[in-house]
């Protein structure tokens, strides 16, 4: 399971390529906002206080940019980097092709460059696959997560994806038809950023990757730990996003009583992100790599019973 060097230099320059488009939208927004924290609150949903022109980005770029980060360095280092490339790909790839029915020109020449990239690099991670078993050194498939943080990142994956799936079934019984379809495809009605995810997929999605987290780590599969950790940091950041707005100053000024469910999703949010905080350190640390066996036959030669002389 291991990919070459050449395959390995590929994917760290396409994370690097992935990076860099996402860091040129964060620079203009920040350029925009400037020196504050106002970037930060737009980020975690205060758009009302706005009066200069919105952000292109939401929370999910940093959060893209540090996976990316992530993944680059691992590819460089690590033979055994395939999992993490393809994780990283196929969660770009979910989350960026609402991009392609968006407004705006620039905002989708770079949703076609960044799908293009992520597409890329999954298939790097596929067809670089090294020929031929590893080396003690190398070895052919990565260590697998031990059993008790598996266990309890899985539990913690499992029960954040249930809660995020009922709330968006809350959601769309409690909204209109046309604003639920809203949510999942975008539209001029949400006054979205012009990279934002719509929140219906960006739910959908992030409760897609916290259910195949789970499955990898209740069966502790040589993958669990870079899909864990990905959707770790996704759900870490969607409750810091969440929890951030619910501790905000007058955030809910214009409701005159705190009704139940907005208590409630200010929770959940608390548990999103103190969940995805536990998964990231669950997860962080390496697993055990089984030693390579080698038969009897492979060993050196047993000396003699009775050494001559000079052995």
């Amino acid at each position: 399971m291991t990919v070459t060097r050449t395959a390995r230099l590929t994917g760290a320059a396409l994370c690097a390529a992935l990076a860099l488009v996402t860091l040129v939208w964060l620079l203009r927004d920040l350029a925009t906002f400037g020196p504050t924290a106002e970037l930060l609150w737009y980020w975690a949903g205060d758009h009302g206080f706005r009066l200069r022109p919105a952000a292109a980005t939401t929370l999910v770029d940093p959060l893209l940019l540090t996976a990316y980060a992530v993944t680059a360095g691992v590819a460089l280092r690590s033979p055994l980097a395939a999992p993490a490339m393809a994780a990283t790909g196929l969660t770009t790839v979910a989350l960026r092709l609402p991009g392609l029915w968006s407004s705006g020109v620039d905002a989708l020449v770079s949703t076609l460059l960044v799908l293009g990239l992520a597409a890329a690099l999954v298939v790097t991670a596929a067809a670089g696959r090294a020929t031929g078993p590893g080396t003690p050194d190398e070895p052919a498939a990565p260590a697998r997560p031990r059993t008790g943080p598996a266990v309890a990142a899985g539990v913690l994956c499992v029960l954040a994806a249930l809660m995020w799936a009922a709330w968006e079934i809350r959601w769309a019984t409690l909204l209109p038809v046309e604003y639920t379809v809203g949510r999942y495809t975008g539209g001029p009605s949400l006054l979205l950023p012009a990279l934002a995810v719509p929140p219906g997929w960006l739910n959908a999605v992030l409760v897609l990757l916290l259910l195949a987290a789970t499955l990898s780590a209740f069966a502790r599969a040589p993958h669990a730990r870079p899909f864990g950790l990905l959707a770790g940091l996704l759900l870490a950041g969607v409750g810091a996003g969440g929890t951030a707005a619910a501790l905000r100053q007058n955030w809910h000024t214009s409701v005159p009583e705190l009704e139940l469910y907005s208590v409630a999703y200010d929770l959940g949010c608390g548990f999103a992100l103190l969940a995805g905080l536990a998964v990231l350190l669950l997860l962080a640390r390496p697993g055990r790599r089984r030693t390579p066996y080698r038969p009897a036959a492979a060993l050196p030669p047993a000396p003699p019973a009775h050494r001559p002389p000079g052995w």
